[in-house]
């Protein structure tokens, strides 16, 4: 068998493996796919660095870039196990024995899994191997079938043509210098290839049935069917002007559709609100436990929120303002009443990610929520269906936790969170933060007044002012929109009588607690990212 014969086989063998696993991983759950529980696993041992770099580069499809880069390398061994299995046959299936007790350890490793998450490894893995000895031992690989075909052997003298007249060969003789090709060869070739063609199908078919009946076995069906209670204390009314509706401007508040959405999971947990439990424990006097009817049957408020992702960049667009309806956890706390020194509130997700917040910023009054809602409609699944955590002021690794499960009481002394081992601070106040988003980077203006507008946020201590300058002169102060609360971004804008040639524009804000942006820049690890953000332009 060729080498490249041998490689398609691998690759095959390796296709056949992952989408047959995808319809078992239907009853198992999700997280128990070979692809997705291996790819869990690089989520958590990735060095931080790269992490970054994924996030800065993907943004919010860092896990489609993850997903598309293991299958990539997943191909690639697997064309080196067909190369190998092609020499020695006990090689590849060795190989791929090794590929399945790394799915199946991976899918026994999520939270949550129980013994039936090995299957899709197992089967599929299985079924992998069966596919990999039919291409290169079994009847996909066997050059059988009737018939002779010739081709030419190199080696061989050549014979001059025959003057003319001379008869022809009769049909059972072979012309001088060509010898028959091994039987059946043509047909092993059709042979194989239908065979890729027809199991690589299969696969797909199987892979993509597979993932939609997952999606049909998921919650929006259930998400539907929630009916928000009416908040007890609604949002304040947003003050006219609040949005300046300005093209290009990021609007007051965000859309469900358009909210960044940075985490762990790679794919979404489907969280059934009928068995959705929250347990309230650790150090506490008085363990509590509510399901979902228990939450929506107690008093409701709704407020205005920005929230914003620690990897956000300068300038970046890792942050979104949004109106949650929710339970404050204070009150919730309060009934639990938590020991003394239990500094640390940890949130834990369905699926075992932890954040952990302090337990006294979650009790100083600020409106720290369990939010069942979002923008006026219960929480999209992606972002935490059916409770997740907000509280303003905090980065999301610290605070944000979306399928929340569980609130423990215990110390920073005693538990490190899912990000604080992996060089993140273990508590992440909010830096204030400036960016401008018109005109963009590179924009090409025509001289005259030109409107420079953006946004600037300081959660849980506001915006006091926000400043611009042009090429290094002196610093303009900008106007500011109106805010429901200092918990939510703002909105500014700066007129600018702009003249031919390249300029430089850059804006910093001033928090209510009189803190100016620092000018030096920092990368977002440990603890968020500091700078101006600095946009360049030509004005013709």
């Amino acid at each position: 068998m060729s080498r490249g014969r041998a490689a398609l086989a691998g690759v095959t063998a390796a296709a056949v493996a992952i989408g047959v696993a995808e319809p078992v991983a239907v009853f198992t759950g999700p997280r128990s796919a070979p692809l997705i529980a291996v790819g869990g696993l690089v989520v958590d041992a990735v060095p931080e660095p790269l992490k970054q770099f994924a996030i800065a580069v993907f943004g919010r499809y860092d896990k489609v870039a993850l997903l598309v880069g293991t299958a990539v390398l997943l191909a690639a061994i697997a064309a080196l196990l067909g190369v190998l299995a092609a020499r020695r046959l006990w090689l590849g299936l060795a190989g791929i024995a090794a590929f399945a007790v790394l799915g199946v350890a991976a899918a026994l490793t999520r939270a949550g899994a129980d013994a039936y998450a090995a299957l899709p490894s197992l089967v599929g893995g299985g079924l992998g191997a069966v596919t990999l000895w039919a291409f290169v031992a079994g009847p996909l690989g066997v050059d059988a079938g009737p018939g002779t075909v010739h081709r030419p052997a190199p080696a061989a003298p050549t014979s001059p043509a025959p003057p003319p007249g001379i008869a022809a060969l009769a049909p059972d003789e072979s012309p001088a210098g060509w010898e028959p090709l091994e039987p059946g060869d043509h047909e092993s070739r059709r042979r194989f290839l239908r065979g890729v063609g027809l199991l690589a199908g299969t696969a797909a078919v199987a892979g993509l049935g597979g993932h939609w009946l997952a999606g049909q076995r998921g919650v929006s069906v259930a998400r539907q069917a929630v009916k928000l209670p009416t908040p007890v204390a609604p949002a304040p009314p947003l003050p006219a002007g609040a949005d300046l509706s300005l093209s290009r401007l990021a609007p007051f508040v965000t859309p469900n559709r358009e909210f960044y959405r940075i985490d762990t999971a790679l794919v979404v947990p489907q969280v059934d609100p009928a068995t959705w439990r929250l347990r309230i424990h650790g150090r506490v006097r008085n363990p509590i436990e509510l399901s979902f009817e228990d939450l929506l049957a107690r008093p409701m408020v709704e407020r205005y929120v920005t929230l914003a992702c620690v990897s956000n960049e300068v300038g970046g667009d890792l942050v979104g303002n949004a109106r949650w309806l929710g339970v404050p956890i204070r009150e919730l706390l309060d009934e639990a009443q938590p020991e003394e020194g239990a500094d640390q509130v940890v949130g834990r997700s369905v699926d075992g990610w932890t954040c952990g917040t302090p337990t006294a910023v979650l009790r100083d009054g600020r409106d720290a929520l369990l939010a069942v809602g979002m923008n006026g409609e219960p929480l999209p699944v992606e972002h935490g269906f059916p409770v997740r955590m907000v509280v303003p002021g905090l980065y999301g690794y610290v605070s944000a936790c979306k399928w929340v499960t569980e609130l423990e009481l215990t110390s920073f002394a005693d538990f490190d969170a899912y990000w604080v081992p992996r060089g993140w601070s273990a508590q992440g106040p909010i830096r204030t933060q400036s960016r401008i988003d018109t005109p963009r980077a590179r924009n090409r203006l025509t001289a005259g007044p030109v409107t420079v507008a953006g946004v600037a946020w300081a959660q849980h201590r506001g915006i006091r002012k926000v400043e611009v300058r042009v090429d290094g002169d002196p610093w303009q102060e900008a106007t500011l929109a109106p805010t429901p609360s200092v918990d939510t971004w703002v909105q500014w804008s700066w007129r600018w009588d702009a003249t031919p040639g390249e300029h430089t524009l850059q804006v910093r804000a001033t928090d209510a607690a009189g803190e100016t942006q620092p000018e030096r820049r920092r990368p977002v690890a440990p603890d968020g990212a500091t700078g101006w953000h600095t946009v360049k332009v030509t004005v013709g």
